[in-house]
């Protein structure tokens, strides 16, 4: 019974038709989608990456592909138990802790770069454990990959799903944004690479709004129990963007003037 009512609104029509026509939930949407594009772009290069031990292309492409449908699988599954756990107030307080550590981490590996470099050196390794060694193995080099960008997927997307049950509490909409910023994220990837790197501040930007989403779940626990609202929370986010593009352009035109 317990895991009916978990995935039951995956399966209500009627939840899934407030859901898509519902201009507020578009927002958070929207949200989730640019929150996940921010977050996510490095794991997408990491996951690229473990696509070139693959021979060409198309098994390349292929291997994300087949990649790109097991984080659905996963993100739905996942998606489902967090939404139950979300609720006891033990698990928020986990969450809302975990958040600001992470928010912590990125701006102290920014002070401690040299701390943040042998740290990213252990992480590299970690991952090349995961990479397919040659020799004698049961599966096929293909399917050896596809299960390495799997493993990767679920170690990545842990943290999005936790700061996307932090702004919304109806699956649907954690789901729809977490797939199109999935597909977004893996299909732009170079693109958002490219835009992080013209305005460098949108990365501690992401790494703010994860403190924010942090508080907010902290907001949430008794005795305050306030729960900001999702459309409020939405128009906070777009004003940080909003205002960060405009810091950007304003201290490139100061620096232009020095010159």
């Amino acid at each position: 019974m317990t895991i009916f009512k978990m995935y039951a609104p995956f399966f209500s029509g009627s939840n899934w038709i407030h859901v898509l026509t519902s201009g507020k939930d578009w927002l958070t949407i929207l949200t989730l989608i640019l929150m996940e594009c921010l977050l996510s772009v490095d794991n997408a290069v990491v996951l690229a990456a473990q696509t070139k031990v693959l021979p060409d292309k198309k098994q390349q492409e292929k291997s994300l592909f087949y990649g790109l449908w097991g984080a659905y699988i996963f993100r739905f599954i996942v998606i489902g138990i967090g939404t139950y756990l979300i609720n006891f107030w033990e698990i928020k307080l986990a969450g809302s802790l975990y958040l600001f550590y992470l928010s912590f981490k990125f701006f102290y590996d920014q002070r401690h770069p040299q701390k943040a470099t042998t740290s990213a050196k252990i992480e590299s390794a970690k991952i090349t454990k995961h990479t397919p060694k040659k020799g004698k193995h049961f599966l096929s080099l293909f399917w050896r990959t596809v299960i390495s960008i799997e493993a990767m997927d679920i170690v990545f997307s842990i943290d999005s799903v936790l700061a996307a049950l932090a702004v919304s509490s109806n699956p649907v909409v954690v789901l729809i944004g977490g797939m199109i910023g999935i597909l977004c994220m893996r299909g732009v990837a170079e693109i958002i690479i490219k835009l992080m790197d013209i305005i460098p501040e949108l990365q501690p930007m992401a790494y703010i709004l994860i403190g924010i989403i942090a508080f907010k779940l902290l907001l949430s626990l008794p005795p305050l129990n306030y729960e900001l609202p999702n459309t409020t929370f939405a128009l906070i986010v777009f004003s940080i963007l909003i205002l960060t593009i405009a810091f950007h352009f304003l201290r490139v035109k100061k620096s232009k003037r020095k010159l």
